[in-house]
């Protein structure tokens, strides 16, 4: 008896595609049995997935319950419904017959394909690298944007975009120290930035100062009570940054592409576009990332667009602070979407912050415990990224606490004065009996 046995290649599949396996055969024998295998470990391991029985006409599938076959079709074809990654691999098909001359003795052949099983992304997100990051008021500084591409199979394709237009980047692994073309010039008078107002905010000991702006309003809380005040303070006051240095040549771009494995048989690629950021050109400039794949059928993408800080909204709690409240300063958002996401720096101006420091890093600022000492100040909330910073100001109006008497208050906001000087003559007193 002959024997041959023969297999149809099969296209790369897609993840929850229906795949049949074909094996073909011919022979003038008797049949006795088919043996779909998968093939493990380099071939090492053989995990038998569906047995056909001539003897018995039965067939069985050694697949997950869940995962059911459909029946041998012409004796030797299997369809595997809504494949996944892990079925990507190598498979075999055995078929046996009984041998002419002795009617025992099975005779096998075997074919084998290869089941490609493609996934596409299921996820990109573009973010900054290295941020939150201070603005350079000065010079020019490399700016790196990541594109972060998981769950596709094989790696795909990424590229960079800018408003729209493909970007023509350098392939290089990373950027040469000192990227970019650009050339400072020196600062003239001119370039210094005039949309600050340090002349309006600034305190005692700070340059530049002068009398606050007037407001309508009268000054509130103790303030209002002292009488040697006689300038008004606003709420809130909004100003912005520019850079000092121009750039005066196109940006060069730095394209990087790698992409790792994971476990479950997908890849996670990371593409990085670094150039010199230039806030003049680059502050509201839109970027994507697109990726293209084989079980794709169109791009996919995700777009970001620079954006300096502009007028942190800030809140401020309790909103009639009372001495020996603890007070709570808080960045609620921006006039406007921000990113890279914006560093935050807190300080008093004209004097260190209440536990003694010259700044305070984050969203919030907490003041505990105010002494009466603290109103009227001023705190600067500066939120800057590399495209720019912005400062907001605001003044703090702290109340008389009648469950604490004028006077009997530290800067710490502990009891003194009356109370502190009675349980001392009391202690002083209860020494001196105890004497005599």
């Amino acid at each position: 008896a002959y024997l041959t046995v023969s297999i149809e290649p099969l296209p790369p599949v897609v993840v929850g595609d229906a795949v049949t396996l074909k094996c073909n055969f011919k022979t003038d024998g008797k049949m006795r049995e088919i043996v779909w295998y998968r093939v493990t470990d380099g071939g090492t391991i053989k995990q038998k997935i569906f047995t056909f029985d001539a003897m018995f006409s039965t067939n069985f599938s050694q697949m997950e319950n869940y995962r059911k076959r459909e029946d041998l079709v012409y004796q030797s074809t299997v369809r595997l419904p809504e494949v996944r990654i892990s079925d990507n691999g190598p498979y075999e098909c055995h078929v046996g017959i009984y041998d002419r001359a002795t009617r025992e003795k099975v005779v096998l052949a075997s074919g084998n394909i290869f089941l490609n099983v493609m996934a596409p992304p299921t996820s990109i997100s573009v973010i900054a690298a290295d941020t939150p990051a201070p603005f350079s008021r000065y010079q020019a500084q490399n700016f790196t944007l990541v594109c972060v591409v998981s769950g596709g199979k094989p790696a795909p394709l990424v590229y960079f975009k800018r408003d729209g237009e493909p970007i023509e980047a350098t392939p290089l692994p990373e950027p040469p120290a000192g990227a970019g073309s650009w050339a400072p010039r020196n600062l003239l008078h001119r370039d210094l930035d005039d949309t600050k107002v340090p002349k309006s905010l600034a305190a005692e000991g700070e340059a530049g100062g002068g009398q606050y702006p007037a407001t309508a309003d009268p000054p509130r809380g103790l303030a209002a009570e002292r009488g040697s005040v006689t300038e008004t303070i606003p709420e809130t006051v909004v100003s912005r940054e520019f850079p000092r240095w121009v750039h005066v040549a196109e940006p060069i771009y730095y394209f990087r592409h790698t992409h790792a494995p994971v476990s479950d048989g997908t890849v996670e690629a990371r593409a990085t576009l670094t150039w010199t950021l230039n806030p003049q050109i680059d502050n509201e400039a839109l970027f994507s990332c697109e990726v293209k794949h084989p079980a794709l059928s169109m791009p996919m993408q995700s777009e970001v667009t620079l954006v300096a800080p502009k007028g942190p909204k800030i809140t401020m709690t309790p909103t009639r602070a009372r001495v020996g409240d603890t007070v709570r300063i808080l960045v609620q958002g921006f006039q406007n979407e921000v990113f890279p996401e914006p560093l935050f720096t807190w300080t008093r101006v004209g004097s260190r912050l209440l536990d003694g420091s010259a700044e305070h890093d984050g969203k919030e600022l907490v003041l505990e415990r105010v002494p009466a000492e603290l109103n009227g100040s001023m705190y600067r909330c500066t939120a800057q990224n590399p495209l720019g910073s912005t400062d907001t100001h605001t003044r703090l109006i702290v109340f008389e606490n009648p469950n604490i008497p004028r006077g009997t208050e530290d800067s710490n906001g502990s009891l003194t004065g009356h109370c502190g000087f009675r349980l001392v003559l009391a202690l002083t007193l209860t020494v001196i009996l105890e004497l005599t």
